[in-house]
């Protein structure tokens, strides 16, 4: 069953279904980093208030207790950059709470229970599992030791720090898992959406094969048989005969337009749309020589307006081929030369070479430009110079009636 053309989408319309989803990526990690820093400004906002307010519950000889406003404000950072370094804030968290018990004071504040419990829910959320579980319980042991406070605890002390840091631990532990889960749903619908595209453009690929199989045997063939029984019938009579004479140039002219449709019909979707030429080439060349390549274009003879699927061809093959010459070049100087002759158009693009070895990047590109110059009766040819550096070589004929001279005659 044929596939209608409109059913697949554009790769211009794939790319930028792609990068919308990029976007949304930096968008959700611009958000996460704005939260994590709300969540800092809030430890030092709270530790801050504790200073000037409640120090003396916890053992201050006064209030306010001007350097808790400094541990605040490392905490806060700490607390901002722990999606980053998860496991280092963990560690730094723990030795900071050590050290505040040995100032002396007995129970932490509030602040700093707060963050020990955002830090345990990093561990979960951040980490991997085998690794996040380790040093969970790491943590807990730690704490329940006695090791930080530097005291035995009462068992109720120990079951309530246990659940405290155990519940805030899971909770990260059941946000990894939904994370992962959501990546692997993303993967999986993203890898579906490809297999789609990837089917509709080999089911539409091959229609348009079958349409140009058809189009050569039926259509082509039988123009062809007319357009030689016309000239057999012109020679029997002499050879003058301007009625024959047109009908074999019209039907010439048919054919050489069927083989340019058929060409068509097998090359890639997106060119099925409006494509630039060869008069875009001095913008092109603008551009990349404002960036700082050597890269000159010269334009010899009278230029001629082009048929768009020619224009299209030759445009495409420097284009590659500048592509490559700018890769491989180095520093060296790339020249561009477009000269129109009576008849043809010839292309060359020269560089000479570079650190890197020269030639094309690819043997598709190669390829490419050797059937988009063989679609039009061309002549092709690639390949290094003998003094260093790399020549791409088109000549492409103008006169599509003179070809298809050569092919029916």
């Amino acid at each position: 069953m044929a596939v209608p053309l409109l059913l697949v989408r554009h790769p211009r319309t794939v790319s930028l279904t792609r990068h919308l989803r990029t976007v949304s990526l930096t968008r959700h990690f611009r958000a996460v980093s704005k939260i994590d820093l709300l969540i800092g400004c809030a430890i030092i906002a709270l530790g801050t208030l504790e200073a000037f307010t409640v120090a003396t519950e916890y053992g201050a000889t006064e209030t306010p207790e001007l350097w808790w406003i400094g541990q605040a404000v490392v905490t806060g950072v700490l607390v901002w950059f722990r999606r980053k370094a998860p496991v280092a804030v963990y560690i730094l968290m723990i030795l900071a709470q050590y050290a505040w018990h040995r100032q002396g004071y007995e129970h932490c504040q509030v602040w700093q229970l707060a963050s020990l419990l955002i830090v345990f829910h990093t561990v979960g959320a951040e980490l991997p599992f085998k690794p996040g579980l380790a040093w969970a319980v790491t943590g807990m042991l730690v704490f329940d030791s006695g090791a930080v406070d530097h005291r035995w605890l009462p068992f109720d002390e120990v079951i309530f720090l246990t659940v405290v840091f155990g519940a805030a631990y899971l909770t990260g532990l059941a946000v990894h898992a939904h994370a992962a889960r959501a990546r692997r749903l993303a993967d999986h619908a993203a890898q579906v959406e490809r297999d789609r595209e990837r089917r509709a453009a080999e089911a539409v690929a091959e229609e348009r094969v079958r349409i140009a199989r058809e189009l050569h045997d039926v259509v082509a063939h039988s123009v062809s048989m007319m357009v030689m029984q016309a000239g057999v019938l012109r020679r029997t009579q002499g050879g003058e005969n301007e009625v024959l004479l047109g009908i074999e140039r019209m039907g010439r002219e048919a054919v050489e337009e069927l083989r340019v449709m058929l060409g068509a019909l097998r090359m890639p979707l997106d060119e099925a749309i409006p494509q630039p030429g060869l008069d875009l080439l001095p913008g092109t060349v603008s551009t990349l020589v404002s960036s700082g390549l050597r890269i000159t274009l010269d334009v010899s003879g009278e230029p001629v307006r082009l048929a768009p699927g020619l224009d299209l061809s030759a445009y495409r093959i420097v284009q590659e081929a500048l592509t490559n010459a700018v890769k491989h070049a180095g520093e060296s100087e790339i020249r561009i030369s477009i000269s129109y002759r009576e008849g043809r158009v010839e292309l060359e693009i020269v560089d000479g070479g570079g650190s890197a070895s020269s030639g094309l990047s690819t043997g598709n590109g190669l390829v490419g430009m050797r059937e988009r110059a063989a679609l039009f009766g061309g002549a092709f040819e690639a390949g290094p110079r003998p003094e260093g550096g790399f020549r791409v070589h088109a000549s492409l004929p103008i006169s599509q009636e003179a070809f298809a001279n050569e092919r029916i005659g």
